[in-house]
């Protein structure tokens, strides 16, 4: 199968979390599986900007980014995060190499617009070339991908990275795409975990505002992937990753999985 495992929120910033997701991609990736690791790190581009000086803006769950904020995305992002999870599978014997969407032009943006509101520089992708993921799958590695990528303007563009996710679940004809998070997955208006959702229900959360914040990008990556044939995706708990070479050949009753229908 082609799995696409993007990887968010603690489980970058926590060295074991990180060693247990980077173990459960490495244990698919010998198991014959073809791997993607999509990363975030917006935490870690927090912190560095507000050493900085700078404040976060986010406008329903996207970073406002001037072209300073896109510069430190770059060194962060690009930078130490990808190469930090390249390590965690590289120490398991498993061989990966860091990308990011302007490598071999990979990943094409376009400038992405909230609401009529702008952005700066946030893009959102309109073009995947899956030749250099193909390469790195030939020759037995994984490629770990950072959520950037060049406009036609030559400008690099912050990517919201579960929608960098779905982007390459899609470009590279994936069965399943998995997004290990913080949270246990969707919660209804009751607090309590839908384990199966579809289409549907996401838009009548949406209008009763029980989804926000950075749930409503995760939801849109979401829907994208599964209207545009991708097979299969779930909203799993990096905490309980160790289950994520279980989603292949069994139940798993944790997280979320999302339907069309």
């Amino acid at each position: 199968m082609r799995i696409v495992v993007k990887i968010g929120g603690a489980a970058l910033d926590d060295k074991q979390l990180l060693h247990k997701c980077a173990q459960s991609v490495s244990e698919m990736a010998r198991g014959g599986h073809k791997l993607v690791v999509v990363h975030g790190g917006g935490a870690a581009l927090t912190r560095v900007l507000k050493q900085m000086g700078k404040t976060s803006e986010f406008v329903n769950g996207l970073r406002v980014t001037d072209s300073e904020t896109r510069d430190v995305a770059l060194m962060v992002l690009a930078g130490r995060v990808n190469k930090q999870l390249v390590a965690a599978l590289n120490c398991l014997g498993q061989a990966a190499v860091g990308l990011c969407g302007g490598d071999g032009a990979s990943f094409r943006a376009r400038k992405k617009r909230s609401n009529g509101t702008d952005l700066g520089f946030v893009g959102e992708i309109c073009s995947v070339d899956a030749r250099w993921i193909e390469a790195i799958w030939q020759n037995g590695g994984i490629p770990v991908v950072s959520s950037l990528a060049l406009g036609t303007d030559g400008e690099y563009y912050n990517i919201n990275a579960d929608q960098m996710a779905a982007a390459c679940a899609v470009g590279c004809r994936a069965d399943a795409l998995v997004f290990l998070t913080d949270v246990a997955g969707v919660k209804g208006a009751d607090g309590t975990v839908i384990r199966w959702l579809d289409l549907k229900t996401v838009l009548q959360l949406e209008r009763d505002s029980v989804i926000a914040g950075g749930m409503l990008p995760k939801l849109e990556a979401c829907q994208h992937a599964l209207r545009s044939g991708v097979g299969r995706v779930r909203i799993l708990p990096a905490a309980h990753s160790e289950v994520l070479p279980e989603l292949c050949v069994a139940r798993v009753d944790l997280g979320t999985e999302v339907m069309l229908a």
